[in-house]
């Protein structure tokens, strides 16, 4: 009679997917227990083949009956504590991949929400005056961006100016193009566009799109003040190389 079968049984279940403890009642039938494990396994019933394991040192047993809505848990012999491996016996490219989630689509709170929220490392921040929330860091890059401008000044870095970036002796020459912001540049402050006189640069001009000067593919390049020395440079001639050889 199914009203005296024992109580309820708490076993692993284990598949590729997932290693969770369950309950089991013994009344259920073997088709009933299949049912309940695809949403714990995501194995549809059809493709599940099952073993039971008593212990870990001792081999896993195929459960194979001929009818699975005959047959309850509680004729099986399961005891608390086995294990129930399940198997899935698809071929690989029917499976469902659980565990890749690149192709998952991820929440993202918008910035103005996220900047609502009192329980925040952002809030978090601005009580206790950390990083840009912090008055004596502000004033410590205002200082930093004078100095940058300053330099500027000093150095007579001036658009159309000719230049050469790095050392003198074997720096790259160039034209000055930009000096400015660079919104795009992760670090602040003024940075100087470079048109140089050979493609040894890194764009056109060109930041992520925004033009800030016109040059040929490899002859921008944007540069610290302090890396540029403004001159009378002109471009280099054949004459100008040491190295030129007749072959």
């Amino acid at each position: 009679m199914l009203s005296s079968l024992p109580k309820d049984i708490v076993i692993l279940v284990s598949s590729e997917n997932a290693v969770t403890e369950r309950r089991i009642s013994p009344s259920w039938t073997l088709s009933t227990l299949k049912s309940k494990l695809e949403p714990i396994t995501g194995i549809p019933p059809f493709a599940q083949q099952l073993s039971y394991q008593l212990h870990d040192s001792s081999p896993a047993q195929p459960v194979n009956v001929s009818n699975e809505d005959g047959v309850h848990v509680s004729e099986l012999g399961w005891e608390a504590g086995a294990k129930l491996v399940v198997a899935d016996t698809r071929p690989p490219s029917l499976r469902e991949n659980y565990t890749d989630t690149s192709q998952v689509e991820k929440y993202e709170m918008p910035h103005e929400d996220y900047a609502k929220l009192s329980d925040s490392v952002l809030a978090w921040k601005k009580r206790n005056q950390l990083g840009r929330f912090d008055p004596t860091q502000a004033t410590a890059e205002e200082h930093r961006q004078e100095k940058i401008e300053k330099e500027v000044e000093e150095r007579g870095i001036q658009v159309g100016k000719r230049c050469i970036v790095g050392e003198i002796a074997d720096g790259r020459r160039g034209e000055v193009a930009y000096v400015g912001l660079v919104e795009k540049i992760p670090q602040g402050g003024v940075w100087v566009g470079v048109k140089l006189d050979e493609p040894t640069g890194k764009n056109n001009g060109s930041i992520d799109g925004v033009k800030f000067f016109e040059a040929g593919s490899n002859h921008g390049t944007f540069v610290r003040p302090n890396r540029v020395t403004v001159g009378d440079f002109p471009p280099k001639s054949l004459d100008d190389d040491d190295l030129l050889e007749e072959i």
